[in-house]
Formats: structure tokens, sequence, C-alpha cells
């Protein structure tokens, strides 16, 4: 499970590009600090040299002098340079974090659907943070403690050239069995992560689902499975943490071997007096020293453990492809090339209310039964469709392909004559707003839920928009209007006053094209009021796919299609087909309007 050199060497230029200056002087400070190392063991050998041949006290206070003036700056350089990779690793983190939620939230449906929020969360922030150190030290400091090691192991060859010849093959065996160790705990770090990603998804649904849970009496059950959970992340990360740890073990071993050979290489050259008692410190100094640069290595290679099974998990993610393409495309790829861009020519759509067609569209979610069946009708501009059906017939599936969340599998979709897959996403959701019954709201100001924290949106932008939707004076009856906070999930607000705001945020995007999901499917009488006036507000001017159960809620349009297992078995004006007595829709509202009457 390796990843070629040249692919770390992309992610690293990538993400590290942009910070090129601060890396520059991060790198100066790393190769100070270990220049530094390297000369004060020789102020030492000096040091101890005179001492012992009797020399002049002022010398000897000079070396002193210097020694402690290396060891301070080489200190507060190797801090300045710690502070400064951090600096850079988060930095880097960031953005590598930013493209990864981006990537993931321009993914199908499908793939949210496969995975949960607990489990993208997982891997878009605990893998990406796991990469910190990658990008923050991991090349300098291998670099750099490399040199170190080289720089020691040359300085030994100029004393005695069998020291250096021994002690050389002691560090090349040392870090062989090192990055030996490091390739067999790669998977296992994938592994543990998987295992976490999976244990966050069950808590993040669980969680939000407490209510449910609570109802049903299912703790119980919930919290067997959370240990069958608990105990996959206990033995991954067990695993992982074993072989991990198996480094620093060898590499201690390796010291204690290594600082063995060198002690006795000293005493040998002294007592044969082959060097001075400065010397033979020298070399046991220095053979000490090798163990700092082995031990970062031996940190390194852990750390290139995680990052290598971050760097995967990572890269699984920027490997998928939506299936829905935009006509416009930057995308890059931690184990592509080099990131590039593909500008196409798009038309655009015009301002003012669309006409909308289906050709023969026919579709079915990730290859699985076919929901739609050869759907075609056209709806001119400025019109509204009411859209009717039994459960499972296929009526939200119509406005997820005219949203553009899914293709058709056969057939095309097109806006003014113009096919979706022609226009650019971010155009096309520019100009169509939705409304479903379900408001996602967000634990923030009110203003902040309307605006979706767009600074641009102003309060006299809502404050209009509220207006002209005759929900200016419910917001103001709100505790603290604007600034009235909403909880996790709209805690706070009724589901009707949830769907106000749902209103109120599309009126603010002002769409060509508005479509109403069942949006007033759990109104009470007075929020409905106020929706209907809401409603005639926002389909001024523009055309309207209105999706309903209830047939109260499709009086507003001007056409009807009614489907049946994903086929039109009905579609014409609302009122020939509620003058014509052999109409589906003539049967509905006659049925409708005796169960009112029986009821009454």
């Amino acid at each position: 499970m390796n990843i070629p050199l040249k692919q770390y060497g992309q992610l690293l230029a990538h993400y590290l590009k942009p910070q090129r200056p601060q890396v520059a002087v991060l790198a100066a400070l790393l190769f100070g600090s270990i220049g530094l190392q390297l000369v004060n063991p020789q102020v030492i050998r000096y040091f101890i040299d005179t001492a012992h041949s009797g020399g002049a006290q002022q010398t000897l206070l000079l070396a002193a002098v210097l020694f402690i003036t290396f060891s301070v700056v080489q200190r507060g350089v190797a801090l300045g340079a710690d502070t400064l990779a951090q600096t850079v690793g988060w930095r880097a983190t960031n953005a590598l974090r930013k493209d990864l939620m981006l990537h993931c939230l321009r993914l199908d449906m499908s793939f949210h659907k496969r995975h949960t929020p607990g489990e993208l969360i997982e891997r878009i922030d605990s893998d990406v943070t796991a990469l910190a150190n990658f990008f923050s030290r991991f090349s300098l400091h291998v670099i750099g403690n490399a040199l170190l090691v080289v720089g020691i192991l040359a300085l030994l060859f100029r004393e005695d050239a069998r020291v250096g010849v021994g002690l050389a093959a002691y560090a090349a065996l040392t870090i062989i069995a090192l990055f030996a160790v490091q390739r067999l705990a790669v998977a296992r770090w994938k592994a543990a992560r998987q295992a976490r990603a999976e244990q966050f998804g069950f808590l993040e649904e669980r969680i939000s689902g407490a209510e449910d849970i609570r109802a049903a009496g299912a703790e119980p059950t919930m919290l067997r499975r959370l240990y069958a959970l608990m105990r996959g992340v206990l033995r991954t990360g067990r695993a992982a943490f074993v072989m991990g740890n198996l480094i620093f073990g060898l590499s201690n071993l390796m010291f204690v071997i290594g600082y063995a050979a060198g002690l006795a290489i000293g005493v040998v050259l002294y007592s044969q007096e082959q060097a001075t008692i400065g010397t033979a410190y020298l070399i046991v100094l220095y053979v000490g020293m090798l163990s700092a640069p082995m031990h970062k290595l031996r940190e390194q290679a852990q750390d290139l453990q995680q990052a290598t099974a971050s760097i995967e998990r990572v890269n699984e993610l920027f490997a998928l492809k939506p299936l829905v393409r935009d006509v416009t495309s930057s995308e890059w790829r931690v184990t592509g090339d080099a990131a590039s861009s593909r500008v196409t020519r798009h038309p655009s759509l015009p301002q003012g209310p669309l006409s909308a067609e289906f050709r023969d569209v026919t579709f079915a979610y990730d290859g699985n039964e076919t929901v739609l069946h050869g759907v075609s009708f056209q709806l001119q501009p400025g019109k509204a469709l009411g859209v009717l059906g039994r459960t499972g017939s296929g009526k939200t599936t119509l406005t997820r392909l005219l949203f553009r969340l899914y293709d058709p599998t056969v057939g095309s979709i097109r806006l003014n004559g113009v096919d979706l897959r022609d226009i650019a996403l971010a155009e096309l959701r520019g100009r169509v707003g939705i409304v479903t019954q379900d408001v996602q709201l967000f634990q923030a100001a009110l203003r902040d839920n309307l605006a979706f924290f767009n600074p641009r949106i102003r309060d006299e932008h809502i404050e209009h928009a509220l207006k002209e939707l005759c929900l200016w004076d419910w917001v103001m009856s709100l505790p603290d209007g604007l600034d009235t906070r909403q909880g996790a999930g709209g805690q706070g607000l009724s589901a009707g006053e949830a769907q106000l705001l749902a209103f109120a945020r599309v009126f603010l995007k002002d769409p060509c094209l508005v479509i109403l999901d069942e949006a007033s499917s759990r109104l009470d009488p007075f929020t409905e009021t106020l929706l209907e006036r809401a409603i005639d507000r926002l389909f001024a001017n523009r055309t309207g796919f209105i999706i309903a159960h209830r047939l109260r809620t499709v009086q507003r349009a001007d056409d009807i299609l009614i489907l049946d297992d994903g086929r039109v078995v009905e579609y014409g004006s609302r009122v020939a087909l509620a003058s014509d007595p052999n109409s589906r829709f003539y049967s509905l509202l006659h049925a409708s309007q005796e169960l009112a009457e029986a009821l009454a």
C-alpha cells in the first residue's frame, strides 16, 4: 500500500506553493539549527582538550561563551521553526479541507445517501488534520534530519575513517529497519480511520434521531450496535498503535546498540592514544547526537503511516467524479496530474419567466428500478403547473431532475429550449428556486438563516423581500426580529414558520422558475393564509411547479399533470380538465368534494 513519491510531491507542491516565502524561511531556520547542532560539539571538544592540556583560563571562558551562545541561538531558531511550521501546516490543511468539502458538496445525492454526515466529517476533518505535520515539517524534517545524520557521519569520518564506516553502517541499518516496519503499518492505520469514520456516522445519525429512538424504546439496541462499533475502533486502533510503536522500540534498541558501540570505540581510541580525551568525548557525543535525528526520522515514519492512510482516503474522495457534470469544471486530485481548467462556452438563460420542457424523460436511481417512464410535457413561460399523484409516483423526482440534482437516464429537460446539461450549474441553480416541506435551519440568527450567511445580502434587502411576501409583520412579532436566534434544526419555530422562512430565502434569490414540493402540507390555517399570500407574490412573473397531494394547493395552477407509477396519465389545462367529466382531475375534484361534504 505505497503511494509513489511523485504523488507526495504533487500534494506538497499544490498546497505549499501559495506559501513559498514562509516555506523558504522555514527551511532556512531548520538548516540553520542543524548547522548550529554540528558546530557545538566541536566547541566542547576544544574546551575539553584545552582544559586537559592546561590552557589559558581566558581561552576556556571564550569557548564556554561560544557554547552557551550557540546553544541559546540554536534553541531560539528551533522555536521559530516550530512556530512557523504550525502556521504553514494549518494553512495548507485548511486549504485541503476546503477543497475536499467543496468536492463532496458537488458530488451526487446518491453519494450522500451512501455516506452519513458523521462519516464525512471524520474523513474531511480528522483525515486532513492528520496531514498537518506532513505539510509543515515532513519533507523539511526528513531532509534536515538526513542532512544532520550525514553531517555527523562526515565529521566522524574526518576524525577516523573506521569510526565513520562503522557508524554509517549502523545508521543505514536503522533507517532500513524503520521504514520496513513503516510499510507494514499503513494498512492498519487506514483500517483504524475507517472504523472511526463508521463510529462517527453512527453517532451522528442516532443523536439526530434521539427523539424517535426514545419513543420506540430502542436505546438498548442502539447501545449494543455502538458497542460493536467501539470494539471495531479498539481492535483496529490497537493494531495500528502496536505497529506504530514497534518503530519506537526498534529505534530505541538500535540507538542503545549504536551508543554502546560509539562509547567502546572512544574508549579504545583514547586508551591506544589514537585520540585525545576531547576527541573521544566528541565521538561519543556525535553518536549520542545520532539518536535525535533517528528519533525524528522515526516520528516522521510514524506520521507517514498516518499520512499515507489519510492521503489514500482523501484521494478516494477526490477520485469520485460527480455524475452530474458541470459545463465548466476545475478539479484537482491528490493522485492526479497538475490542476487543470477546462472552460466551455455555454448558453445563458434570459431574465424573466422560463419555459420548461421534459422530452421523453426516463430515470432510475443508481441503476435500480425505473422511477419515471418516458415523461413528456411542456410548460409555457409564466405559467404554473400543478403535479398530482400518489406517494411514490415520481412527483419529487421531477423536481430533483429539474434542479439537476440528477440527470435523466434517457431523454432531456430543457429551459427556454436549452438542455440543462448545457447550462452551468451555478447559473441553473441561481435561476431555479425550490421550497420543500423539510426546511433546514441553522443554529444562528434569523438574518443568517435567510441570507445563508452571505454578507452581501443586507438587512434592507431582507426587509424588502419579507414585506413583498407580507411576512415582515410576522418577523417583527418574533422576540428579537431578524436577530432572533434559531436552535439547531430550527428549534423554536413551527414547521409552518420554517417554511415561511424558506419562501423568503427563495424570494431573496429572485429565481425565474419556482418549485414548491409539498410546501404547504404541514401548515396550520393561520400560517397557510400567510403562505398563500407569499405564493401569490412569489409566482408573479415567474414559471411555477406545484407538487401537491391536496387539490386545494393546485387551484392556482394553469396546467395539471397527473403521474401514476412514473408515467403521465393526464396533462392539460386545469380549467379544461376540471370541466371534463372523463378526466381524472375531474374525478379527484368531485371525490374530494364528496368527502368534504360527508365529513361536514
